[in-house]
């Protein structure tokens, strides 16, 4: 089964379904991130302060899989930022990972009252420049940090991963900057279970209609909505159903009603405030 890609601003290109190892233990990351790209996932997004980048790293080296098939992004955290700590924090992700670069070095959070995303951003652009990522975006940026990049840098974030399921579908912020070459990464893609996604008539009608899990509805949707998704899950099972995707499409009734499942719901943190 063949995922599609997406063109980067940079010209790079990206599955545009992959497989999130948030909140996976460290002890278990080494199976799960096997069993998935057992399945057929070629793209896994993980970050420092996961703490499970070394067992990533172990799966991709075990998987005799040619490391330019794999696209590989981790993340910069917060204490991180700034000029003189964000080297030694992709060099550390690195090592962890086994890897001398990822795919896409990601700014985790902006926040704001630190004030360093922008010198960080810049910092990036050397660390691609110099091979050690190929490109270089962001995550949980709203608009107005998207803008001060633009307008202090000159350079155009390849990725935004945002928050975004279909109680949240962030549209003013995806009309923002996808005109500008940001393509949009949904964490979240199921709403983590914070609300009863799977209990909504238009994604149980659409399971109902294709034979498909309601998960694998919600996929779809991100899918068909051009977003670039990763599903979590620890589950074997689950993980080959998140990939089975591609045999059926919803129709723009089905995508219509998913989208009027739409209520500003957010379920994790708002990057205005948060300051872990």
């Amino acid at each position: 089964m063949t995922v599609p890609t997406l063109t980067l601003n940079d010209g790079h290109a990206i599955p545009q379904l992959g497989f999130g190892v948030f909140q996976v233990d460290p002890a278990e990351t080494e199976r799960i991130v096997s069993a998935a790209l057992e399945a057929g996932y070629r793209h896994i997004d993980t970050a420092a302060v996961y703490g499970n980048e070394e067992g990533v790293g172990r799966a991709i080296a075990a998987s005799g899989i040619p490391r330019d098939e794999i696209f590989v992004t981790t993340k910069l955290w917060n204490g991180d930022q700034g000029r003189d700590t964000a080297r030694g924090a992709i060099e550390t992700s690195l090592e962890k990972l086994g890897l001398d670069h990822v795919n896409l070095y990601l700014i985790h959070w902006p926040r704001p009252d630190l004030d360093r995303y922008v010198e960080t951003f810049q910092q990036m652009e050397a660390f691609k420049a110099e091979g050690l990522t190929h490109s270089i975006g962001v995550s949980n940026f709203h608009q107005p940090h998207l803008q001060r990049l633009l307008d202090e840098t000159g350079t155009v974030p390849a990725i935004n991963q945002i928050e975004l399921h279909p109680a949240f579908a962030q549209r003013a912020l995806r009309e923002f900057q996808e005109p500008l070459g940001i393509h949009t990464e949904s964490w979240g893609p199921l709403g983590q279970g914070k609300y009863d996604l799977f209990g909504e008539k238009a994604v149980t009608d659409a399971a109902e209609a294709h034979g498909v899990t309601p998960a694998q509805v919600v996929i779809r949707w991100h899918l068909q909505n051009g977003v670039i998704v990763f599903p979590k899950s620890s589950t074997p099972e689950r993980i080959v159903q998140n990939f089975d995707v591609f045999g059926f499409e919803l129709t723009g009734d089905e995508i219509a009603a998913i989208d009027a499942l739409d209520r500003g719901q957010r379920v994790g943190a708002d990057p205005d405030t948060a300051t872990f």
